[in-house]
């Protein structure tokens, strides 16, 4: 006779509780958020060089 495995199910199971737990402690952030920052840092950056005599 075939032994069945106990605890697969378990396994299984565990993985998926280990990846909703980290998603609720995961920081969410809006990808129109982190676009609007790249461009102010990118704005600010060319501002900069253009206060300091770097603009091409």
């Amino acid at each position: 006779m075939a032994k069945k495995k106990e605890g697969s199910g378990l396994m299984s199971s565990a993985g998926l509780m280990r990846y909703y737990d980290a998603e609720e402690t995961a920081v969410l952030i809006n990808p129109k958020t982190v676009f609007s920052v790249a461009i102010v840092i990118g704005l600010a950056v060319l501002a900069l060089n253009a206060y300091y005599g770097i603009w091409p």
